[in-house]
């Protein structure tokens, strides 16, 4: 029954890569009608490359919160933590800091705070990751407001933003010469990494199965206890990153960064094919899901859609996702 929970074998795998299609479907028809909308605006290099920036941070904390959709749990704590991490670099950096101290003490800071929650919930024998991760976004959010002040904390060095500001320009001098973003590049790195860990690594496979069935992935001799552990460290530390990225991008660190991220990543997940109840889910498919939600916002934005309805709409967007997820399992219910 372990061995079950993993993808990448037969049928299984087959259905991933179906639901990968569908998804690059969805992306490919967005565009289309978004070319349509917003002809002049949209299809340009300067547009595209700001979606490809502008998603990065969340495509980040969405491959962290796969990691733990994956065990069947969820991490609510993720755009807090972005936001505490981003105020730590500021911090250090305007103490003086080498900008890869200053780097590493964010994602360190964010690792630490995902083993918080591991521990809170291996440890602690708390019920549910929901009570110990929205514990730890309350805790996290505070103390950005009183490292922070309240107030932003602006003028990073450019050592420090060059993740999340720099460009790299392909075919320069000639009419196809294209900036992407650093930034962008790095999610891809991520994601490559991720493929490998949950595909060709014992321990990734040992997720999928703890998610599947965590009784049977006990009696199988896997240390579920450890594994926890792991998932929101590594959880914790791409938020860190993503606070890095974010931190970049705007040239500062503020108080509320990263509100409502938790939700942002959450439905690229879902989204993306993964299941709120474990043992399934690719970082292929968490990534269209978190293209489709950069294209969503930069589509609404384009159009002048009030904030107010993109929070509606990705809400709405969300309760769509969960309910398709629901009829798959009774689906996979039916065919066992």
């Amino acid at each position: 029954m372990v061995g079950r929970a993993a993808p990448g074998l037969g049928w299984d795998r087959v259905r991933a890569a179906l639901a990968r299609m569908d998804l690059l479907l969805v992306v490919l028809l967005m565009i289309a009608v978004l070319t349509a909308l917003q002809p002049q605006f949209f299809l340009t290099r300067e547009n595209l490359t700001n979606v490809a920036r502008q998603i990065a941070s969340n495509a980040v904390l969405a491959l962290g919160q796969l990691l733990v959709v994956v065990t069947a749990g969820i991490d609510l704590s993720v755009g807090s933590v972005m936001g505490l991490c981003m105020t730590v670099l500021a911090l250090a950096t305007k103490a003086g800091w080498p900008a890869l101290a200053s780097l590493a003490a964010a994602v360190a800071l964010g690792a630490g705070v995902g083993a918080a929650n591991g521990l809170a919930l291996t440890r602690l024998h708390l019920p549910h990751p929901f009570i110990a991760t929205l514990a730890t976004l309350n805790v996290a959010r505070g103390a950005t407001y009183l490292l922070s002040g309240g107030v932003p904390i602006s003028g990073l060095s450019p050592e420090v933003r060059w993740l999340g500001s720099a460009d790299l320009t392909v075919f320069p001098g000639t009419p196809l010469a294209t900036a992407i973003p650093i930034s962008f590049l790095v999610v891809v790195a991520l994601y490559g990494a991720g493929t490998v860990f949950l595909r060709r690594t014992p321990t990734g496979r040992h997720l999928y199965a703890l998610g599947g069935n965590p009784r049977a992935a006990q009696y199988a001799g896997i240390d579920t206890a450890r594994l926890l552990v792991l998932v929101y460290v590594l959880c914790g530390a791409l938020a860190g990153v993503a606070g890095v990225l974010l931190a970049g991008r705007v040239n500062s660190a503020y108080p509320t960064a990263g509100i409502g991220a938790e939700l942002d990543s959450i439905a690229a997940v879902i989204i993306g094919g993964a299941s709120f109840f474990g043992g399934r889910g690719t970082p292929g498919g968490v990534f269209l899901g978190a293209v489709i939600m950069g294209l969503l916002r930069n589509g609404l934005n384009l159009m002048n859609v009030s904030v107010f309805w993109q929070q509606v709409f990705i809400g709405l967007i969300i309760l769509l996702a969960v309910y398709v997820d629901v009829l798959r399992r009774r689906a996979a219910q039916l065919e066992s």
